[in-house]
């Protein structure tokens, strides 16, 4: 059985460091789980790690595609999948290291991927609904029969929206329903789980706040702006980091209430990580306010996982 370590976490836990340090320790390679750092361009905004950082240890699945190109969580299930094998083949330890939860669950529990409707005559038609009433007002109705599906989504992730609405009227199942009755095929994995937090949620927002702040003197603004023109409907255009700093640079904002929507969004994306996370029964959690020494609490894990054959 092909055994992989996972590391999640909301944004700003210290999943980067913790994952590194496990990797130099255990002669690991890291494998992204995060949608945003799939994209090129959008460096800091999606907080992918630096080559200083990285500090020698081999990383996929991040900065290789367009930012006008799409990519679903098949693409990723597949491409991960690929990889475990691969750098397990050659008697190194996999970790999956990341924060979008759907990616580590499709991998993990063989989660369903809902086929994309493929009537044009129905997208057109809610396509027209969504112009005419707007983001909001389809993401209320979404949630009266998807409530699931309407807190997940953000107003401007309009290709998902379409989507959740198109998969209803053409199947009878919401999106979460269809993921949770599809039966997971026979894992063929055996993981060991990990989730990075602060106990003392303020403590995380804090340092959410002081990441966004880092952002900003690196450079942020200027990456934004290299977006702008994007496509809006989702995607990279998508990135918390960037769409919250378009009014400012589209002069409709000034830039103090930008950042505080922002530093918002980002704490709002972190509590909708954690939610999500609370779900999976198989995770070890680790509170960094609580345990100095979290890093060696989590070697001992991998040591016994690895142990326990």
């Amino acid at each position: 059985m092909i055994r992989f370590l996972c590391i999640a976490g909301p944004t700003a836990s210290g999943k980067t460091s913790l994952s590194i340090e496990l990797a130099k320790r255990f002669d690991g390679e890291i494998i992204s789980a995060d949608s945003m750092q799939v994209y090129r361009g959008i460096h800091i905004a999606s907080a992918a790690p630096s080559e200083a950082e990285k500090q020698g240890i081999p990383h996929h699945l991040i900065e290789f595609l367009d930012l006008s190109q799409g990519y679903t969580v098949a693409d990723y299930v597949q491409q991960a999948g690929r990889l475990i094998e691969e750098i397990t083949s050659v008697g190194k330890l996999p970790s999956v290291v990341g924060g979008t939860g759907l990616y580590m669950d499709a991998l993990t529990k063989g989660l369903h991927v809902v086929e994309e409707p493929t009537d044009p005559a129905l997208r057109a038609e809610i396509t027209e609904r969504f112009e005419t009433l707007g983001a909001e007002e389809m993401l209320r109705r979404l949630s009266q029969f998807d409530p699931q599906a309407a807190a997940r989504l953000h107003p401007n992730d309009k290709r998902r929206i379409i989507r959740a609405f198109e998969i209803y009227e053409s199947t009878g199942k919401t999106v979460t329903q269809a993921n949770e009755e599809s039966i997971p095929p026979m894992n063929e994995y055996d993981t060991l789980q990990i989730a990075l937090t602060c106990k003392d949620r303020e403590l995380l927002y804090e340092r959410i706040d002081r990441r966004v702040d880092l952002m900003l003197e690196n450079g942020l603004l200027q990456e934004a702006e290299t977006t702008l023109n994007l496509p809006q409907d989702g995607g990279a255009a998508q990135a918390i980091g960037h769409k919250e700093l378009y009014p400012y640079l589209r002069g409709e904002l000034d830039l103090d209430t930008a950042v505080e929507n922002l530093k918002r969004a980002t704490r709002r994306y972190a509590k909708r990580q954690l939610t999500w996370l609370r779900r999976n029964e198989q995770l070890h959690w680790l509170y960094t306010d609580e345990d100095e020494n979290y890093i060696e609490t989590a070697a001992g894990w991998v040591e016994e996982w690895r142990n326990n054959l």
